[in-house]
């Protein structure tokens, strides 16, 4: 089959059922329901939730269990390139027959009943996995967690949450105990949860669910530590010490994530073949990617070319900290958000780490910043700033000026994935 049958699916899903956040269960526990229940019929479950760091803590423990000889399946999102890539079975990308035809299922089960693009989809993925067999099951968790579509199993092998921060205010609260709160909302009674570094308000809250529910909790600072030195990775929790190499993605905030997938595949008893795979062969595009080959680069052979999706004041401060660890070499941004994102809490940290930005509007997004808005956050947060109709054009001013810069393409992972479609 082609791929637009599939993406005609999709397209179809999102035009009768738009892609509007309404944060309930009520309609993904019916159209499972309608399903067969096939969230009832996975292999051992790990649900992800935070602000931060999800999709990498996700690679890692997926690199981390298939250097075991074992196989997951995994359900991320957002995609980058093409919807696919949120779905893998026993490891592997699902296959356009195998999406068409889930796709296909779900939307004849539900009928006309009321429900948005992502709780359709997930039930997809759902479905999709549990006629495949594999040892584990990772789902990441799309928005908050308590009323996330993913939200629906019931004894999970154990739960993860990574560092939470501000983001999503408007659906899931104006504070970070509140946001927390949501977060904190994938914890089952009993089922042991992995918490990565939080600040003292989101710990509080997630310790008093945890204990309300008698769920132990596997924290960073108490039950494990990382840290780094002399370019290795040390982690140590109860049972003892594991020198390891530095995780291969880039960032000293992926020591942390890294800590958190060591800790989670320590808990599910795997050894240190596992331990090895999850910080040496994770991949996770769109996190300061290096770009290596594609059209970008042959507009700017002597650049050096990164890309990265964060789009919140965390993602901000995590770059600006890898930016500042890099060698030196004059740095500009190029920078599309959407408006929905708090654009000065983003950009004040890297101002400090970067030349000039050039804002972009985001192709394709109704919901992108205009490049006026963007432009004018980044001359108030310190930049010099300009604006561009295009991402090459972006890049052609940069490289006619500073041939050998170093260029970040950053703010959005719908930016990102444009890149990734159009770069090749």
């Amino acid at each position: 089959m082609s791929a637009a049958s599939s993406d005609a699916i999709l397209d179809r899903m999102m035009s009768l059922h738009p892609k509007i956040i309404d944060l309930t269960l009520d309609r993904v526990w019916r159209l499972l329901e309608r399903l067969g229940n096939p969230q009832d019929n996975l292999p051992p479950v790990i649900h992800i939730a935070g602000t931060n760091g999800k999709g990498s803590t996700l690679a890692m423990i997926r690199a981390g269990i298939e250097g075991a000889g074992l196989r997951a399946h995994a359900y991320t999102s957002p995609h980058l390139a093409r919807f696919h890539e949120r779905i893998r079975l026993a490891g592997d990308l699902i296959s356009e027959s195998d999406l068409t035809a889930v796709l296909d299922e779900c939307y004849a089960a539900n009928g006309d009943a009321p429900i948005t693009y992502f709780e359709i989809t997930t039930c997809a993925a759902l479905l999709a996995m549990s006629r495949v067999e594999a040892d584990y099951t990772l789902l990441e968790v799309g928005l908050g967690g308590r009323l996330d579509a993913t939200n629906v199993i019931p004894k999970p092998a154990l739960t993860i949450i990574t560092p939470v921060s501000m983001d999503h205010e408007q659906f899931l609260g104006d504070t970070l105990a509140k946001i927390a709160g949501e977060k904190a909302g994938i914890l089952k009674r009993g089922v042991p949860c992995v918490v990565s570094p939080q600040a003292d308000e989101a710990l509080y809250v997630i310790e008093a669910r945890a204990r309300g529910l008698g769920a132990p909790l596997l924290a960073h600072g108490q039950h494990w530590h990382v840290s780094e030195e002399r370019g290795r990775l040390i982690y140590q929790d109860e049972t003892g010490l594991r020198d390891l190499p530095r995780p291969n993605l880039p960032g000293t905030h992926q020591l942390e994530n890294a800590g958190a997938a060591i800790a989670a595949l320590r808990y599910l008893g795997l050894g240190d073949a596992a331990l090895e795979a999850a910080v040496s062969r994770a991949y996770w595009p769109a996190r300061m990617q290096r770009l290596a080959t594609g059209p970008l680069l042959d507009m700017a052979p002597d650049a050096e070319l990164w890309l990265d999706g964060g789009h919140n004041p965390a993602a901000g401060q995590a770059l600006a900290r890898h930016l500042a660890s890099l060698p030196k070499r004059p740095t500009h941004l190029i920078c599309g958000m959407l408006n929905t994102k708090d654009i000065a809490g983003y950009l004040t940290p890297l101002s400090e780490q970067a030349d000039s930005l050039t804002a972009v509007s985001i192709p394709g997004e109704q919901n992108t910043l205009p490049v006026e808005v963007t432009a004018k956050a980044a001359a108030e947060a310190g930049f010099e700033s300009h604006t561009a109709a295009s991402i090459g054009d972006a890049l052609e001013r940069i490289v006619g000026d500073t041939p050998t810069a170093r260029i970040l393409i950053c703010g959005s992972l719908y930016l990102a994935g444009h890149v990734l479609r159009e770069n090749g």
